[in-house]
């Protein structure tokens, strides 16, 4: 059988539970994923950091990382290519693109420093969106945000109101909004005597950052929490509950982070909640292990729920993006295997009889619910999604895997 013919057949089998195929794939074609451009170099970036600290870590070694912009789109160009639907990127404000002997420390970056990530982006018909860079510093070896120094303080405060400016140019350029989202690293690696005055200091630095003028509608202001990172095990100053409090009260978004939570845990239950008291939320998906994120996205059941509580919540009000840097395996093959995953999950949702599940929810028809739960699980889900990727121009099944093979040999083996 063909694609079409395979796809045929199981539109009339997800027809009699009530499900429309067609507009399920119209819908994901529509929801935009941003894809993170730090896959790509480790987080490395191009502002002379040199190396990734601040309390993460990208582990391995595999040859081919891009250590150029050049480098950096060509690799990017080449996962969208093999991925369907419609994306965003997601930067960070280290991929400043300096002309030769040009230089700006990060509280001092313009939005020329990053035209050429519009050019790209206007060619590709791509939204960006925008991250301050408050880690691989010399200014950021203690505190940024919440420091006890006002010199330190400052000139993260500056950099942020900077990226908010960016952030708007952003968005003028592409004609969509620009999610500028805030992490910071700080916190202590042993138990802190005073955990008060560090966050009063970061919530200090965030009222000032926000008493600029800018426009709101086109730039979304985020904040996102950590439970912990190496070297801040014991505490981290921008806690989850410090970030959903400051968020609702200043009318900007809290990120979630999948990866950025207790091991029990999980991101897809959140959601909800978040949406009763915010208009929209933004996400960060990963893959935790053990003790943080950066694993790539799998097909997994946390990522079935998150994108399940995304198309029920309402796609429109979740800012979705990606978050993972693995460097022990081919980095494009690590940026396909995530975003499609995500659209996988988000496919499996749109393709779940939602308002009849609802209906036995409300209707305590307990045992009739986990029975249609599960049968959807062998539902023909993989022949909806190889008639998405074909009528959207990207490979279907492993056949993508060829073409990074391919590329690796050809691009990625002759790099220094």
């Amino acid at each position: 059988m063909t694609v079409k013919e395979r796809y045929e057949a199981a539109k009339e089998i997800y027809r009699a539970v009530g499900v429309d195929t067609d507009a399920a794939l119209e819908a994901l074609k529509n929801i935009p994923v941003s894809m993170h451009c730090w896959q790509g170099d480790d987080v490395i970036g191009f502002d002379g950091a040199g190396a990734l600290s601040g309390g993460i870590q990208a582990t391995g070694n595999y040859p081919g990382r891009a250590g150029t912009p050049e480098e950096l789109m060509a690799d990017m160009d080449e996962a969208l290519s093999l991925i369907p639907g419609k994306h965003r990127i997601n930067l960070h404000a280290s991929y400043a693109v300096f002309e030769e002997g040009e230089w700006a420390d990060r509280d001092k970056l313009e939005p020329k420093h990053f035209a050429k990530w519009v050019e790209f982006a206007k060619e590709r018909s791509l939204g960006i969106d925008f991250n301050p860079t408050l880690f691989s510093h010399a200014k950021a070896e203690n505190a940024t945000l919440s420091s006890e120094v006002l010199e330190i303080r400052k000139f993260w405060i500056d950099h942020v109101k900077a990226c908010i400016r960016i952030s708007e140019y952003f968005a003028k350029e592409l004609g969509t909004p620009c999610t500028m989202n805030i992490w910071i690293p700080d916190g202590f690696k042993d138990i802190p005597a005073d955990r008060t005055a560090p966050r009063a200091r970061l919530k200090d630095s965030l009222d000032q950052i926000l008493s600029i003028d800018y426009d709101k509608s086109s730039v979304f202001v985020a904040v996102e929490s950590k439970v912990f990172g190496i070297g801040m095990e014991s505490c981290t100053v921008g806690s989850h509950e410090f970030y959903m409090n400051y968020a609702s009260k200043n009318d900007i978004l809290c990120l979630l982070d999948s990866g950025h939570y207790h091991p029990t845990e999980v991101v897809s239950d959140k959601i909800s909640s978040m949406l009763l008291f915010f208009d929209k939320v933004a996400l960060h998906v990963t893959r935790p292990v053990r003790w943080d994120s950066d694993h790539v996205v799998l097909f997994d059941d946390e990522t079935r729920e998150i994108a399940k509580e995304i198309i029920r919540g309402g796609a429109d009000r979740v800012l979705l993006a990606l978050d993972f840097f693995d460097a022990s395996i081919n980095r494009i093959s690590a940026w396909v295997v995530g975003m499609r995953n995500m659209q996988k999950a988000l496919l499996n949702a749109l393709l779940l009889p939602n308002g009849k599940m609802a209906e036995l929810q409300n209707n305590r028809q307990f045992t009739e619910l986990m029975m249609l739960s599960e049968e959807m699980k062998t539902y023909p889900l993989g022949d909806v999604w190889d008639y998405f990727c074909q009528q959207n121009g990207a490979p279907v099944k492993e056949a993508w895997f060829e073409e990074v093979k391919r590329y690796e040999v050809d691009v990625l083996a002759k790099r220094s």
